[in-house]
């Protein structure tokens, strides 16, 4: 992204700039005891005040600098697009782990699109991408001008007593700053000017439910297996289920986040996003991991086939596939001989021979432009999806130049725009190329001589023709959301991945609303895919967690053999998930395992106490559905303790009520 601003910088006066890349361009030099590890600099330059009038998120109030003082504090300038700005959140989980309470990030949020504006938009963002420090809503570029910072991601060191250490660009920003960071805390902490005191932020997942898919990012149907594959990409898995019913028939991944190989209950996936099935090989675009996996679908094994780990920059010729770095590929596509690759971090497209065992460079020499040229004279912009003609050409969607393009797949072919234009050329425009304009598209699927896009930031479905080189509105109102029924009326928000079926059937993983739509052709109507039989597929607990237990009543017993009347109070528009399901976990009792799950309540369930226990643990797994959508469902997991008092007189009632009262939180 750094590139690519230039442009963007006319936005802030040039004078102003310059002077502040003087003041903050001081040069490190090292000296002796604390000095080697952070820069020489004089505190000459008070860091600017974020305004008040700005929202913030991830913290239950709004901060300043002021309220920081006492604090190392580093400003994160990033845009929740670019996938630089994203390559560096987990350097900063790191530092701030590493530094703990001494060290304060502040995301500074200057969107670069429209949609990116948006401050809900931006919580999303900030539940997809697990970000743990606040972030401000820089939509009017306040702060970002009064840092005279240029590209994304920039960050800002201020030390404890309020004045800017240095400013940098890029990637590598947090580790030149690690050492610096450790410095500042020794010295100030020699002072006495050190505050460590924790700050105790309520983060917006503390907030949020607990989804039955978490951010799904791609979708790929299998007709002859009659089969859909879902990237449930914030829950570390890939859920495979019937694509008529729903019907959940399989999960890859064990749903902790990770990097290993074995069976698909065991292995572990970190935001896994495009798919391809090849025979009965799945594979896997591991994004965050920075690999390839494999999934063999009939012996349910999992398989690093290319990556070593590490995130890799942009790359030239080829190389044996697991000694070659990559860096966070997006999507997939298999063209009969090929494997290609939208390889979203060095912004090229990379090809996998899997007879070879080899990854190469398709298209894009790494630069972060629109130019079309021969294939590895392009310039691409964080290409996000691909799919084949079945013929000779690969569409992709790249992102950044919010454009439609093709690469050819014959060795010395060309790199062609269908609809776009350029790094700041970006809109919501139906028409031919000149006219037309997406924002930000993720997703594309080739059907019947037409693309199908997910024009993610616009919340729309387009169709492209390549050979016209047109656009038009196939499905939504633009209007973030979640609403059935006829295509032109119906919302999505910020749907990431599309597939089309043969029979012209449009599956989308739409994915701020956590759901898989279904869009039918001959009746353009719009609804949600029920998946059903998650809960009953999800691996058992080893022992109930009562860090959180609410205690019930207590109950008087007086013989071992029980009966437990269950129940559940939903809030106003919801209910139990007859599908889903209620899963029980007993700890001072037990039961038949089969009597332990149920699809409806209230239900009665046998059980034996055990003698002379003094209370029943349940914990309580469920699925929970909206009553006009069932298709939108989360997960609920809650726990109950119930003391238990043992009577002489075997008198006691034989049943043990337990109604539960389910809170809701959006």
């Amino acid at each position: 992204m750094l590139a690519a601003v230039a442009q963007f910088t006319r936005n802030c006066p040039t004078i102003v700039c310059y002077l502040w890349l003087f003041l903050l361009g001081v040069p490190f030099t090292p000296q002796s005891g604390v000095a080697q590890r952070m820069p020489l600099y004089k505190q000459t330059v008070h860091a600017p005040e974020i305004p008040s009038n700005l929202d913030w998120l991830n913290t239950d109030r709004k901060l300043s600098l002021s309220d920081l003082h006492g604090k190392v504090v580093l400003l994160d300038f990033w845009t929740y697009c670019c996938i630089n700005c994203q390559h560096v959140l987990p350097k900063l989980a790191h530092l701030e782990e590493k530094y703990g309470d001494a060290l304060v990030v502040v995301g500074v949020h200057s969107a670069k699109f429209q949609d990116e504006g948006a401050s809900e938009n931006i919580r999303q963002a900030i539940l997809r991408h697990n970000i743990q420090h606040p972030v401000v809503n820089d939509r009017q570029f306040q702060v970002w001008k009064s840092y005279a910072v240029r590209a994304w991601p920039t960050m800002v060191l201020i030390d404890p007593d309020g004045y800017v250490v240095s400013t940098e660009s890029g990637e590598s920003a947090p580790d030149k700053f690690d050492p610096w960071i450790a410095g500042l805390i020794e010295h100030f902490d020699e002072q006495g000017m050190l505050d460590r005191t924790p700050l105790n932020l309520t983060k917006e997942k503390d907030l949020a439910p607990d989804n039955l898919l978490a951010f799904p990012s791609k979708i790929r149907v299998d007709e002859a297996g009659d089969r859909l594959f879902i990237a449930d990409s914030n829950h570390d898995r890939i859920v495979v289920a019937n694509r008529a019913t729903g019907e959940v028939l399989q999960l890859i991944g064990s749903g902790e986040s990770g990097l290993s190989d074995g069976s698909f209950s065991e292995a572990r996936f970190n935001h896994p996003q495009g798919m391809e099935l090849i025979g009965d090989v799945l594979y896997i675009a591991d994004t965050q991991n920075h690999v390839l996996r494999a999934a063999d679908l009939e012996n349910e094994s999992v398989t690093t086939v290319a990556g070593t780990g590490e995130q890799g920059g942009y790359g030239h010729g080829s190389g044996r596939a697991l000694d070659t770095p990559l860096a966070s590929p997006w999507d997939l596509v298999w063209d009969g001989e090929r494997l290609y690759i939208a390889m979203a971090g060095p912004h090229q497209l990379w090809y996998y021979d899997p007879t070879d065992e080899r990854v190469g460079v398709w298209a894009g020499t790494g630069q972060e432009d629109l130019i079309d040229a021969p294939l590895l004279d392009a310039a691409l912009a964080q290409p996000s999806g691909v799919t084949y003609d079945g013929r000779n050409w690969i569409f992709f969607a790249d992102s950044e130049v919010s454009a439609v393009r093709g690469a050819q797949t014959d060795d010395g072919g060309l790199v062609n725009t269908v609809i776009g234009h350029g790094l700041f050329e970006f809109g919501d425009i139906d028409g031919d190329r000149l006219k037309a304009r997406l924002q930000h598209p993720l997703g594309v699927s080739y059907h019947d001589g037409l693309i199908y896009v997910a024009d993610t930031y616009n919340n729309k479905i387009k169709v492209v023709d390549p050979g016209e080189r047109t656009s038009q509105t196939w499905a939504g109102t633009g209007i973030g959301g979640l609403k059935d029924g006829p295509k032109a009326k119906a919302r999505f928000d910020e749907p990431g991945g599309i597939d089309v079926a043969e029979d012209g059937t449009v599956y989308i993983a739409d994915t701020n609303n956590h759901a898989i739509r279904v869009i039918d052709p001959d009746s353009g109507e719009v609804r949600t895919l029920a998946l059903t039989g998650l809960t009953k597929m999800m691996p058992q607990k080893e022992s109930i967690d009562t860090s959180n237990a609410m205690t019930l009543s207590k109950q008087t017993v007086s013989a071992t053999t029980r009966t437990l009347d269950i129940d559940m109070t939903f809030p106003d528009g919801f209910k139990l998930n007859a599908a889903g399901g209620l899963q029980l976990m007993l700890e001072g009792a037990s039961a038949n395992q089969d009597d332990l799950f149920t699809t409806h309540l209230p239900a009665s369930v046998p059980v034996t106490l055990e003698a002379g226990a003094s209370e029943l643990i349940v914990s309580f797994s469920f699925v929970y559905c909206r009553v006009d959508n069932e298709g939108l469902c989360y997960f609920g997991d809650q726990v109950a303790r119930v003391p238990l008092v043992w009577a002489e007189d075997g008198s006691a009632p034989n049943t043990i009520p337990l109604t539960i009262t389910v809170d809701h939180t959006e």
